[in-house]
């Protein structure tokens, strides 16, 4: 049988629109006890009023139950309802906010226009599922009229919808119920992901976004702050293990680590269980020192307990605690511990609307009439030992306002869709109206809070995002909100309190990587936990912790534990360097040696030692030279097309015109001392000085044409690890070995008609010098060679500067100095009796060698001998001989 409980209600003051509560409303709201008509169950206490539309409500006004021990064989007996403890005051809270939404609603013109009114059916559900589950089973049996709670004919009505409840669990249990008669529920506070599966909970409803985004929302906070090793608590059951799955995927795709993972369990009735698991969570905390920032989706009675473990020990002042919705508001947690015992407290809680009127609403109920009316809850109530009086009592209910905002949303939504049902139907008969009716009008509904307009989206839900709170013990009423969390745009919203209570602290497993370094992570470890590595040469980090180091660009290089990346320098044979001051010292040198030499010549022109050197060939000799001479320049300095192109052509073409003009002095002397008569004749046909020069030095200038014009020689920049080596890049090596392989073939003509001549008179034995000249030339090619395939860098145009040195001094040396010296200081050798006296002495030796050989000569073989070597292009006209005397 159900007894008559007056609801509270502001009582009529005729001064005053909201007065206070009349004594027989608050009583039938608090007091009524729902008698249950089997014999097997007991007394079952919730709150009622009635109504055209009935509404259920299920609260936690107990935080726990006391169950019979059935593991004992003398304790089975018929199934009764657990016995509840632990008075939860925000419970209460939250059921005084349901009666006043429907009150309100009530009095709004969109009900009392249609003359129709909202009842409810209140419950608690003393945090049990099992408790929870009987409630429902007496909300939606049938009942006679003999159940009314007012013992009147007219029968209880069905309810046509649920609010509640917090705890994500006892939803999922209620909502399965429920599904058999599609009675829409509402939750005001259960956020498990599972509960917007319309597949599996169709009726299911809230005013609270799901744990999906307080979770992403908890991650990006670790994020931000750079928090990459953290801790966390949860509570046994549906909601604390979805909550610690969704969070841990999210930790996962962020790169932050959870070093430990706590579940606390879900009863709290057996407190030496309790005790031992805390004892076990403090203990952990304590072992993971480097944990300083804590994640806990556990409840507010089991925070409380371990705040006190931690303070006994010491451990946990300097932490951060990020609290879910299940605690973020529960200040009494600091009734017994200090704030700055436990650390900084950042709590997530749903956004909230303007509760002043509901406060307003508790502070006119009168507390000390409901006393003399012996109300159960309230009467428990006032007697908790944090209470003591009636100001303390409405205090306290003040507090908790946290989900208020959640269950006048949850009124006003099936307010508005009962309205909309009912403008087009009578309610006043109970069967008016059926839940799935009620269900399916809830799903569109739009309705409006304080000038903002809300409805469900396809999940079901209501997502208006989160509040964040620190913790100030110096706070009167409530926690200071230091930031909102918008889910739409996954972002945070700062306002200007001070953050530096958490901003300076730090929760890592390793010391961060500086740049310059890595992370590298051992095998079977956290991620999180690692060691710092240099980066190599040639590669980087720019930023702290990096995962690894990235490579320079080709055109850039680093060198060892480096943080950025630098331009490399460019390198190329330089006009400053040490090696090429020297060589182009002796490049210069050579020069002036050609001016000095040729002006010498010149004012020796018609002596016998410049004539038997060649006379005006000696003259081109110098000019080609000094193109050699010249070319060394192009050598040097940063390289260019042109300098490519023009530098290996010049000296091509200047010392081929030398070794021609070697070519025909070697040819000339082997034509002036030739004794054979047949091959005498025949080199007179050939013998034609410019025409061979010309020849010869056309023959290389066709090579150069091709060269350039098929395979030009450009400037490359090739990159090495530390430089960039700017070199000439000779277009076609082939062509290039053409080019040098054409003056060695000269030389070696060159080389093998001095060779011949090598015993002719000693004081103007040119052909011995040239054979000198062209081994030095071609000993220092033929090194040449393999030196330049196998050296690289930027001093490899010196190597060639230095072969074409040796080649010219060579020259130089052979063919001009010894001439130079005679001139300047044996000028007694360098006279035309002189001369004449060599010649004829070296004739005499040769045909007296020619007689000892052959026997007496002929006589007119002898005199032929005189003629023959008494070339007219190595005397002067006027010195000929005509004679054969000696």
């Amino acid at each position: 049988m159900y007894e008559s409980t007056p609801v509270i209600r502001p009582a009529e003051q005729p001064t005053a629109v909201m007065a206070r509560l009349d004594l027989t409303i608050l009583l039938l709201m608090l007091s009524v006890q729902l008698e249950v008509t089997d014999a097997s169950l007991t007394q079952f206490h919730g709150s009622t009023a009635p109504g055209d539309i009935i509404i259920g409500g299920l609260f936690p006004i107990h935080e726990a139950v006391t169950t019979v021990n059935l593991t004992s064989s003398n304790s089975f007996s018929a199934p009764q309802r657990p016995t509840c403890s632990t008075f939860y005051t925000k419970g209460l809270n939250q059921a005084l906010a349901m009666i006043h939404a429907v009150e309100m609603a009530n009095r709004s013109p969109m009900l009392s226009s249609l003359n129709i009114t909202l009842g409810y059916r209140i419950y608690d559900t003393c945090s049990d599922v099992t408790t929870a589950l009987w409630a429902i089973q007496d909300l939606t049996r049938p009942l006679s009229d003999c159940d009314s709670p007012t013992n009147s004919s007219q029968p209880v009505r069905p309810i046509m919808a649920l609010i509640g409840t917090t705890s994500s669990e006892i939803s999922i249990a209620i909502a399965r119920e429920l599904n058999l008669l599609l009675i829409p529920q509402i939750s005001y506070g259960s956020t498990a992901t599972i509960l917007s599966d319309k597949s599996r909970f169709p009726a299911f409803m809230r005013t609270v976004p799901t744990d999906e985004y307080q979770t992403h929302a908890m991650v990006k906070l670790l994020k931000d702050n750079k928090w990459t090793w953290v801790g966390i608590i949860i509570t046994d059951g549906d909601y604390g293990r979805s909550a610690m799955e969704s969070f841990v995927k999210h930790t996962e795709t962020e790169g932050i680590c959870v070093a430990f993972k706590v579940i606390l369990p879900d009863s709290l009735a057996n407190q030496q269980k309790l005790n031992a698991y805390i004892n076990k969570t403090v203990d952990i905390i304590e072992k993971n020192a480097k944990v300083n920032v804590v994640v806990s989706f556990a409840k507010s009675s089991q925070m409380k307990l371990l705040f006190k473990g931690l303070q006994s020990k010491n451990v946990a002042s300097n932490k951060v605690w990020v609290a879910s919705d299940n605690w973020s508001t529960a200040k009494y947690i600091l009734k017994d511990v200090k704030l700055s015992d436990i650390g900084t407290v950042l709590g997530f809680t749903f956004k909230s609307g303007n509760v002043t009127r509901f406060h307003q609403y508790l502070k006119d109920l009168q507390f000390e009439s409901e006393d003399e009316m012996n109300n159960s809850f309230l009467k428990e109530f006032l007697k908790q030992p944090y209470i003591g009086n009636v100001t303390n009592a409405v205090q306290e209910l003040i507090m908790y306002s946290d989900l208020v905002f959640n269950i006048q949303m949850a009124v006003s939504a099936i307010a508005n869709a009962v309205a909309e049902l009912c403008l087009k139907r009578q309610c006043k008969t109970p069967t008016a109206i059926q839940p799935w009716e009620l269900h399916r009008q809830l799903s569109k509904v739009t309705f409006e809070k304080e000038g903002v307009m809300y409805n469900f989206d396809e999940n079901g839900d209501i997502n208006l995002g989160y509040d964040i709170l620190l913790w100030d013990e110096h706070e009167s009423e409530g926690h200071g909100k230091i930031a909102e969390y918008n889910p739409s745009y996954s972002n945070f919203t700062f306002t200007t309190k001070n953050l530096s209570d958490f901003k300076n602290v730090t929760s890592k497993c390793s010391e961060s990587c500086r740049p310059g370094e890595y992370k590298k992570t051992a095998e079977g470890q956290h991620t999180c936990c690692y060691e710092c590595l240099a980066c190599a040469e040639n590669q980087y980090s720019n930023q702290t912790d990096a995962d690894s180091c990235s490579k320079c660009d080709p055109k850039s290089m680093s060198i060892y534990n480096s943080s950025q990346c630098h331009l490399k320098t460019y390198e190329y044979f330089e006009w400053n360097s040490g090696f090429a001051i020297v060589l182009l010292t002796l490049a210069a040198f050579g020069v002036l040696l050609l001016f000095l030499m040729s002006a010498l010549f010149f004012w020796q022109r018609h002596s016998p030692v410049v004539k038997a050197a060649g006379g005006p060939l000696c003259h081109l000799i110098l000019f080609s030279l000094l193109g050699s001479f010249v070319s060394v320049i192009f050598f040097v300095g940063e390289p260019r097309d042109e300098t490519c192109r023009v530098r290996q052509v010049i000296f091509g073409l200047s010392f081929t015109l030398c070794v021609s003009c070697i070519l025909v002095k070697s040819l000339k002397i082997l034509l002036a001392f030739q004794m054979n008569l047949e091959v005498k004749e025949l080199l007179d046909r050939l013998y034609k000085p410019y025409v061979i020069i010309c020849i010869c030095t056309g023959l290389q200038i066709i090579i150069c044409a091709v060269w350039l014009t098929l395979y030009t020689p450009f400037k490359h920049s090739a990159v090495q690890p530390k430089v960039i080596l700017l070199e000439c890049q000779e277009g076609s090596s082939l062509m290039f070995g053409l080019m040098l392989g054409y003056i060695a073939l000269l030389a070696l003509i060159c080389f093998t008609f001095a060779f011949k001549g090598r015993k002719l008179p000693q004081k103007y034995n040119e052909a011995k010098f040239i054979t000198f000249g062209m081994l030095i030339y071609l000993m220092a090619w033929v090194i040449f060679i393999p030196v330049h395939v196998t050296t690289s860098g930027k001093y490899l145009p010196a190597v060639e500067v230095v072969v074409i040195l040796i080649s010219n001094y060579g020259i130089l040396s052979c063919h001009f100095l010894q001439k130079c010296y005679i001139i300047l200081y044996k000028k007694e050798h360098n006279t035309k009796d002189a001369f004449m006296k060599n010649v004829y002495e070296y004739a005499r030796k040769s045909a007296e060698n020619i007689r000892g050989l052959g026997g007496t000569e002929p006589p007119s073989k002898t005199e032929n001998s005189a003629y023959i070597i008494s070339n007219p292009s190595l005397v002067p006209e006027e010195e000929q001989v005509s004679d054969t005397t000696p």
